[in-house]
């Protein structure tokens, strides 16, 4: 198993201490690996993903953050207040491109954008960092993820709702939005199973990838078969594939 070293910040954000782990060395491309829903830190290492690409992580390629979560005070909730929820959705997001985002940066030695990826949960968080911050990432990998906010909350929509749902967002932005060219000069990618329980994400998956299409944004969209299912073992091969097929070697 790969040896990491877990680390702790004051976040004021949240107000709270919060705890993530970074594997790598100083100038490694950095790399952003969110948790499944109402994950922790820990599970992306516990379920063997760090280990799919510790070749890279080894070479000195990969410098990778694994950030802890915050799902349950918000898209997990559904009986909070959906105003609250989205809230405490958004102070998240400022903590990771505020606060650890910054940080990350400084300590990888890092010059570039950074990926971001997950699996799940994580690749739905994966999908608003990169949509609604390409300015700081410019390569996505979501595997198994969804894109479409009001799958978690419902009919409910708000300004903070709509910030954190890229197919609402996306299709409402002008040709001239500087942040088309950004996308279209980045790396998207997605990728969904169509087995079991992956009928709600493979809807997403496919959601995103039309609306893409139609903007005339370059991105790879690949559905794997029907015996893929929504489940660990299936990420641990995927991972790597992209890595090693379209971001790391190109």
């Amino acid at each position: 198993m790969m040896e990491g070293i877990v680390r702790k910040h004051w976040s004021e954000s949240l107000s709270r201490e919060m705890e993530f782990k970074t594997f790598g060395r100083e100038g490694g491309r950095l790399c952003f690996a969110f948790p499944p829903q109402d994950g922790r830190w820990w599970d992306f290492e516990n379920f063997g993903m760090v280990d799919s690409i510790a070749r890279w992580i080894e070479s000195g390629e990969i410098f990778l953050v694994l950030p802890d979560g915050n799902d349950w005070e918000s898209w997990s909730d559904k009986n909070g207040d959906c105003r609250k929820r989205i809230e405490a959705q958004e102070r998240w997001y400022h903590y990771i491109v505020d606060e650890l985002y910054p940080w990350c940066k400084e300590h990888s030695r890092w010059n570039g954008k950074a990926i971001t990826t997950g699996c799940s949960m994580g690749g739905v968080h994966s999908g608003v960092f990169f949509f609604r911050r390409p300015d700081l990432f410019d390569t996505m990998i979501s595997l198994s993820g969804t894109f479409n906010a009001q799958q978690f909350f419902g009919p409910y929509m708000d300004d903070l709702l709509y910030a954190n749902s890229p197919v609402h967002f996306l299709p409402n932005m002008s040709q001239d939005h500087p942040y088309i060219e950004i996308y279209r000069n980045s790396n998207i990618f997605t990728c969904c199973g169509q087995g079991a329980w992956e009928e709600e994400l493979l809807k997403g998956t496919r959601e995103l990838d039309a609306i893409l299409t139609r903007m005339n944004i370059p991105h790879f969209s690949d559905y794997w078969g029907f015996d893929v299912n929504h489940d660990w073992p299936w990420w641990r091969k995927q991972l790597p594939y992209f890595m090693e097929n379209f971001v790391l070697n190109k």
